[in-house]
């Protein structure tokens, strides 16, 4: 996973290609793959810093980085995709820790908070994130709020 090419881009400078192997990834994993229907294009993508880690130039991995106050009070993470290829391989977790040194580079060393999916509560834990909520249902897919402490 060491092999991939990280690239942290706010979302005005993204180019219409890079938008749209996005919006695709996400589209593929989060409604397709998952058999979920929701509103993707949730209006909050222009406050984001958008990490995308290629691989022989296809996007195999993404997350969306927010600044304290957008998501949470606190820094946050969201739309964590690895390509089904690579799941298994630690290709989560390489992506994870891109995305708090992201976080870190643009706001400063802080707390971190996410909405996982309850069912990856275990992986997000490896990544040093503690659950810091009751779990709740998001677009029918069990959640819970999660803490990276600094």
């Amino acid at each position: 996973m060491s092999g991939l090419d990280w690239r942290a881009v706010p979302f005005d400078a993204l180019c219409a290609r890079d938008l749209y192997a996005v919006l695709q990834l996400r589209t593929e994993v989060f409604v397709i793959e998952q058999n979920c229907v929701f509103q993707d294009m949730d209006g909050t993508d222009h406050e984001a810093v958008h990490l995308l880690g290629n691989a022989d130039g296809e996007l195999v991995a993404y997350a969306r980085c927010f600044p304290p106050g957008v998501k949470f009070s606190e820094a946050s993470i969201g739309r964590v995709i690895t390509r089904q290829a690579l799941r298994g391989q630690g290709a989560g977790h390489v992506l994870m820790g891109q995305a708090v040194a992201c976080v870190f580079e643009h706001w400063g060393s802080q707390p971190i908070r996410i909405g996982a999916q309850a069912r990856l509560e275990k992986f997000y834990l490896q990544d040093g994130f503690q659950v810091a909520g009751l779990p709740y249902i998001e677009d029918g897919i069990p959640h819970i709020e999660m803490l990276r402490p600094i």
